[in-house]
């Protein structure tokens, strides 16, 4: 059965948490362009908090997800479910460091290195959400029967 292992009332809580990062790191990129076009400080403080955030959500839903995988042989077994987790990983890495790019002084917190990890970010983004939608949707992973 593809039941996750990390569950409320039968309602998976990895995909409960994954919007948060997404949200955020994508939020971060935006802030950060707007930053780089208008020198403006408040959005280099922004993006800074958005990428915290999403960096811990991201960690949480990474946790989730990884007791899921690990849980479950049935789930690891599936084609996507690999890519899906090392792209994520992939993604809090990069976040990650983003985040402590992002703690130097505004501007060359953002430009080009912030931006080039945000953007960077947010291109993995739609890669690793379609691996999880695929294992949803076309694999029935978390739905209840």
């Amino acid at each position: 059965m593809l039941e996750p292992t990390v569950q409320i009332a039968r309602h998976p809580i990895h995909p409960m948490l994954v919007p948060f990062p997404i949200v955020c790191f994508i939020g971060a990129f935006i802030t950060d362009i707007v930053y780089w076009q208008t020198g403006e400080m408040m959005w280099t403080d922004i993006s800074a908090w958005l990428l915290l955030v999403g960096l811990i959500m991201g960690v949480l839903a990474g946790i989730a997800g990884l007791i899921d995988f690990l849980g479950n042989r049935l789930i690891r077994s599936q084609t996507p479910a690999w890519p899906h987790m090392l792209g994520n990983l992939l993604l809090l890495v990069l976040a990650f460091f983003n985040n402590m790019v992002h703690t130097r002084d505004a501007w060359t917190s953002v430009v080009p290195t912030g931006l080039i990890l945000s953007l960077l970010t947010v291109l993995i983004l739609p890669i690793t959400g379609w691996l999880g939608w695929s294992m949803v949707y076309r694999h029935g992973v978390g739905v209840a029967r």
